[in-house]
């Protein structure tokens, strides 16, 4: 397989430099930093992932103090003993995006948070004590029991609180084919797998986090 090195080659050859590659490299926390939120900043971060996809995040971004508001600050506690005709009513305020599939997921994964507090002590212990070698874990996981997470929503959605985590782009699935890694887009866990075990080489070859080496393999062929 390729080494670290000459993929970052590749990438500085085709940005033009160093500087260039390392200026567009993602922010990621700390363990230390990913602890501090607490479980409703995560929900509510988790909830406009689902909401973003399909959509401008612009357009959803902009909304998101409504959501705040009418979702009690998405409070998982409250959150999970939405009945029905909460939801109805939220389906027909106009300030809202009125989405019954992903409106009805903001109760099942009220649950999912609890249940990560309960097992982990917090969303933020679970982000931070992850083994870092199985980033494909955590998106399993939020596939299987959330809803409304599957495809790259859990990549996303680590993505966006700083959780260090690679991520399918399409570059990425390139790359990953042109070095003969996985044959087609990482849909099955055995594929998730097997890019994975390759991530995992790489970042014991540079000390990188493979959010930056995720991006540096997309500088590779884009």
């Amino acid at each position: 397989m390729i080494e670290f090195r000459d993929l970052m080659a590749l990438a500085v050859n085709r940005k033009g430099g160093v500087k260039q590659v390392e200026a567009q490299l993602p922010a990621v926390k700390t363990p230390a930093q990913l602890r501090k939120p607490d479980d409703a900043f995560y929900f509510s971060a988790l909830t406009r992932r689902i909401f973003r996809a399909g959509l401008t995040h612009a357009l959803v971004d902009a909304k998101w103090p409504v959501f705040e508001e009418v979702f009690f600050g998405f409070d998982p506690e409250k959150l999970v003993l939405m009945p029905d005709t909460m939801l109805e009513e939220r389906m027909q305020d106009t300030r809202l995006i009125r989405h019954w599939g992903k409106m009805k997921a903001i109760r099942h994964n009220a649950r999912l948070v609890l249940d990560l507090r309960q097992e982990y002590g917090s969303v933020g212990d679970w982000l931070a004590d992850w083994p870092a070698d199985d980033t494909v874990g955590m998106w399993q996981l939020l596939k299987k029991r959330g809803k409304q997470l599957g495809g790259n929503s859990g990549a996303a959605f680590l993505r966006m609180v700083g959780r260090d985590t690679w991520y399918p782009t399409g570059d990425v699935v390139a790359a990953l084919k042109g070095h003969n890694i996985i044959d087609k887009a990482p849909a099955s866990q055995r594929d998730q797998r097997a890019a994975q075990a390759a991530f995992n080489q790489w970042q014991a070859e540079s000390g990188r986090p493979q959010a930056h080496i995720s991006k540096i393999l997309a500088f590779t062929v884009g």
